[in-house]
């Protein structure tokens, strides 16, 4: 039992650690979408900037020119790439400047394969410029977001999940039929049960043909009065013989047809005996097939009815007729 609870333990714990797990790649992937989209939006807004800022300042900057036929001081290109680059560094923009007019940068650029290049027309020349993006993947990396979020969701989907299985086990056994306890009388097996469990009691032949008998006889004759100081009615007496001759048709007795109207105090001792045995679990629902004991001392004792009144069809269920 207590290696059972173990391992269900382990079972539920590693089903959050998965739950958990879960939440979080999805949770990354949420975020890094949203840093890859970011990242994307924010170079091709940087390249703009870029194509601006260098038209604007080409005018001031001694890129040469072309109908002039003057040369590219490179010493200023240098310089102007490396004050751009470090205002973009600074601004966390995605991009980099590697050359302008084929003058490359004299620091050196993280180029990471992607390249951009493109050419700008201006009164004087046409300008090349060279650039370095950061891929979209890059974006990528853990983030204390996702953590969070899964830490804050992880325990909701737990519950939503206990409390769905509840419902689901609920409407299982609300749908599944309830046994209720009723009387199983076997006359294969010569036992009678509840029904409801696997509790069953047997007995001698005489009682059992004459309980057999009885419940027959009172379900056809719901108000009848049976007395101790009289003797049973011929209808259940046959009835009690019907019985007794299927018992030997089944093999159960050989021996000759018991008299039913004898030791009758007995017989309903050892059939109500059974009955406690039978249902011992179901004490309320015993009362329909429990044969009345005798209230009171002396000749009164002799005036009860041992009949089963209570008794109905739908209360019974007989095997092997």
């Amino acid at each position: 039992m207590k290696r059972l609870e173990t391992f269900k333990s382990n079972t539920q714990w590693l089903k959050v650690t998965g739950i958990a797990l879960a939440l979080f790649i999805i949770f990354q992937i949420a975020t890094g979408t949203g840093q890859a989209i970011g990242t994307h939006v924010s170079t091709h807004k940087a390249i703009d900037q870029i194509e601006r800022r260098i038209g604007l300042d080409s005018a001031y900057l001694d890129v040469g020119n072309k109908l002039l036929g003057t040369t590219v001081d490179e010493a200023e290109v240098e310089s102007y790439i490396a004050r751009l680059n470090a205002t973009l560094a600074d601004s966390n923009t995605p991009v980099s400047v590697i050359s302008l007019q084929n003058v490359e940068s004299a620091s050196p650029v993280h180029q990471y394969g992607h390249i951009t290049e493109f050419t700008m027309d201006t009164p004087e020349q046409t300008l090349a410029v060279r650039l370095s993006v950061t891929p979209w993947w890059h974006a990528f990396s853990l983030t204390p977001l996702a953590f969070f979020a899964t830490l804050a969701v992880t325990p909701v989907i737990v519950r939503i999940r206990q409390n769905k299985k509840r419902l689901i086990a609920s409407e299982t056994a609300e749908s599944e039929p309830v046994a209720l306890p009723h009387l199983v009388i076997d006359l294969n097996k010569k036992t009678i049960r509840n029904g409801v469990d696997d509790t069953e009691a047997t007995m001698q032949n005489k009682p059992f043909c004459f309980y057999v008998a009885l419940v027959r006889y009172c379900m056809e004759h719901p108000d009848v009065q049976l007395m101790h100081h009289t003797d049973i009615p011929q209808e259940l007496t046959a009835m009690a013989n019907t019985v007794f001759a299927r018992l030997i048709e089944l093999g159960h007795t050989k021996r000759k047809r018991p008299d039913f109207n004898a030791n009758l105090d007995k017989t309903l001792s050892e059939i109500r005996s059974a009955l406690e045995d039978v249902f011992a679990p179901f004490a309320e629902a015993k009362e329909k097939f429990y044969p009345p004991r005798a209230q009171g001392e002396g000749s009164r004792s002799k005036q009860h009815s041992f009949a089963l009144n209570k008794i109905t069809t739908q209360d019974v269920e007989i095997i092997g007729n």
